[in-house]
C-alpha cells in the first residue's frame, strides 16, 4: 500500500491522539486528510442500516480514503452471522469490542472476546456467529473497500440479506456455504 493511502486510512480509523503519539498526525495533516468525529452508536451519514440479525453503522466510507478502506460497526449482533464466503479483492479485519463470537477463517475456528481480533485474508473463506447471551459489538474493516458499501446497501434493501449467492458474485465475493451455528 502506498504511504499516502496508508496514512489516509490510518487517519480515518485511529483516534488522533494515537496518531500523534505514533508521530503520524503531522504527516496526515500535510496530506490534507480531514478528521471526522462520529459519536458512539452513530453512522457517518446519520443513516440507519439493519441486516435483520444486527445493526450496522458506516464509520469510514470508501470515498473518504480513495477506496482504500470501508469500516463498519456491527451492534446488537445476537442470533446469526453471514454465510461462509470469501472476498476476491479484499482483506476483512474483525475487532470484537463486546460479547463473544465464534469465527471460522479457512478451516480454523476460534472464539473471540472483547479486545480480540482476526483477519480474513482475501480468497480465504470466513464467517462468524455470536456466542452467548450478550450481543456482540465489533468493528469490521475492508481493505481495499471495493464494492462493500454497495453490497451492504443492497442487502439491507433486499429484506432478506445474505440469501442469494448471486449477490455475492455481483460484488466480488464467492458464497462458499452456510454460516456457523452457535
Amino acid at each position: 500500500m502506498q504511504r499516502r493511502r496508508f496514512l489516509q486510512s490510518a487517519a480515518a480509523v485511529f483516534p488522533v491522539g494515537l496518531l500523534e503519539r505514533a508521530g503520524l498526525a503531522g504527516a496526515i495533516g500535510e496530506q490534507g486528510a480531514e478528521a471526522h468525529v462520529i459519536p458512539e452508536g452513530q453512522d457517518r451519514l446519520g443513516e440507519h442500516h439493519s441486516l435483520g440479525f444486527s445493526t450496522i453503522s458506516f464509520k469510514v466510507l470508501p470515498r473518504e480514503t480513495s477506496g482504500s478502506l470501508f469500516l463498519i460497526e456491527h451492534t446488537h449482533l445476537l442470533k446469526a452471522g453471514p454465510p461462509l464466503h470469501l472476498h476476491h479483492a479484499q482483506e476483512e479485519y474483525f475487532y470484537v469490542m463486546e460479547g463473544r463470537a465464534l469465527f471460522q477463517v479457512g478451516e480454523r475456528k476460534v472464539e473471540l472476546t472483547a479486545g480480540d481480533s482476526v483477519l480474513g485474508p482475501r480468497e480465504v473463506p470466513h464467517t462468524f456467529v455470536p456466542v452467548g447471551e450478550t450481543p456482540v459489538r465489533m468493528l469490521i474493516a475492508f481493505t481495499p473497500a471495493g464494492q462493500m458499501e454497495d453490497f451492504f446497501r443492497e442487502q439491507e434493501m433486499s429484506g432478506a440479506p445474505f440469501k442469494d449467492p448471486a449477490d455475492f458474485a455481483k460484488f466480488g465475493m464467492l458464497w462458499v456455504g452456510p454460516g456457523l451455528k452457535a
